[in-house]
């Protein structure tokens, strides 16, 4: 057992062990009791709601973000994320609850560190697990015995044991002897007033009986309902599983759109008529295409990892290809109208974007479609502007560098007379649709904001 593995961390982070050798029934109950101090790595969409869930239940909790300023921010009571309001930062802040840090070096002193760090694809649609690496490399410098250890970042089956395990074993310490290991999906859904995170199942798949009894111990004081499964695989599966759902349905739906369009009959309206059957339908909704940090992703993780098996995954693939062609269906929709209108199509037409956000409601703009329908446009010859009450300006992106600096216009009678087309992207409800319908001279509608308006192009 190595020096730093030993060392004191001290009564903010007191260790479960005795005598060199683990007392897991200690630690499973400093977790039941809540005076376990709980770490946070990533205090983004995921980790912030995890964080002010475990302190709201009345544990200490300790939050790593790599952003300075993040943790300043956040260490003087300030939410980065506009669907969290301040006060519930400050409040936790204020009453000992929580502390941030961007020094990696503390990682020896929670009892649970919870990796909730992004999974995003590199440019060749394949996983990118380089923050998973880098934390649990961070983690591993500081790894000491009885420490619980919770990848919560979406991943392909077999990460946690085949990426995380091996790095955190290179330190001597052993999963199940010295540490233990979980895996527990991320289920936020920013913006939803309905389910935030203490009211959402946790999955929970362990390494080992040990392991998932500490996971169970914690997160039971975190959550509504906690459900363990059999393996760290099938956790991750899980969460996969969830979101190609999702994926493959929305694609369904994006496909009928475009079907029944050709057939005169409106998608929204069908839907609507639909979901009124009390058994074996769910409604699902067409859209200008995917956004968020999961659904457009997670499915390629499955995909290469099928790969592995020499399975070929034909049908989330296709769902893939039909969703990503969604922003080209709305720019040729919108072309269509403006040359019935005007008689020339996009060259030169003045397009109002109305919201950038990936859904209402929030200031995500992760994956979102919008920048894909703004550059089509802007290929075809249309001057676009946008506005999004939520996003006041775009921030550089990795695909999107040349839209960033750009500025949301305001949406007025006398702006919107300006515009020839105006494309719904994302429906905030803090916009005034009636207005909008009065003063725009043509509305393309993505998100069926307008039903049964014959007046409205559907896209």
């Amino acid at each position: 057992m190595n020096s730093v593995a030993m060392r004191e961390i001290g009564a903010f982070g007191a260790h479960a062990v005795t005598a060199g050798a683990l007392d897991v029934p200690r630690l499973e109950q400093r977790f039941r009791d809540r005076t376990a101090l709980v770490g946070i790595i990533g205090l983004g969409y995921v980790g912030l709601p995890l964080m002010l869930a475990a302190a709201k239940a009345g544990f200490r909790t300790l939050g790593f973000d790599i952003n300075a300023q993040r943790v300043e921010e956040l260490n003087g009571g300030a939410s980065p994320l506009q669907h969290i309001p301040d006060a519930q930062i400050a409040a936790v802040i204020g009453d000992g609850r929580f502390t941030a840090t961007a020094d990696f070096a503390r990682l020896a002193e929670p009892d649970a560190l919870l990796i909730c760090v992004p999974t995003p694809l590199t440019k060749q649609r394949e996983p990118d697990l380089s923050f998973v690496e880098t934390t649990a490399r961070d983690i591993a410098a500081s790894l000491r015995p009885g420490q619980l250890i919770v990848l919560e970042s979406t991943t392909w089956p077999g990460t946690t044991r085949e990426v995380v395990k091996p790095i955190l074993e290179a330190t001597g310490l052993r999963s199940g002897r010295d540490l233990f290991l979980a895996f527990s999906p991320e289920r936020e859904d920013p913006g939803n007033p309905d389910f935030e995170t203490s009211r959402i199942p946790k999955v929970i798949g362990g390494e080992g009986e040990a392991a998932l009894r500490l996971a169970l111990a914690l997160y039971e004081g975190l959550v509504c309902r906690v459900v363990p499964v059999s393996s760290l695989e099938v956790a991750e599966a899980v969460k996969l599983t969830e979101n190609i759902f999702r994926a493959v349905n929305i694609a369904l739906v994006n496909e009928l759109k475009v079907v029944y369009h050709a057939m005169g009959i409106d998608i929204f309206e069908v839907i609507e008529a639909a979901k009124t059957k009390p058994f074996g339908y769910m409604p699902f909704y067409p859209g200008p295409g995917l956004g968020g940090h999961c659904i457009p992703i997670d499915p390629f993780y499955l995909t290469w990892k099928a790969r592995e098996f020499g399975i070929a995954t034909r049908f989330i693939e296709l769902a893939g290809e039909i969703n990503t062609t969604m922003p080209r269906y709305v720019v040729e929709r919108t072309a269509e109208a403006l040359d019935a209108q005007r008689g020339r199509g996009l060259n030169g037409a003045e397009v109002l974007i109305i919201g950038l956000a990936y859904k209402k409601n929030i200031n995500d703009t992760r994956e979102s479609p919008a920048f894909a329908v703004m550059e089509l446009l802007e290929r075809r010859g249309a001057r676009v502007s946008y506005h999004d009450p939520l996003v006041p300006e775009i921030l550089p992106t990795r695909q999107h560098g040349g839209l960033a600096g750009r500025r949301s216009v305001p949406l007025d009678a006398a702006s919107l007379g300006g515009f020839d087309a105006v494309v719904i992207v994302t429906d905030h409800d803090d916009i005034d649709w009636a207005a909008l319908r009065s003063a725009a001279r043509l509305i393309v509608d993505t998100r069926g904001r307008y039903p049964e308006d014959p007046g409205v192009i559907r896209a």
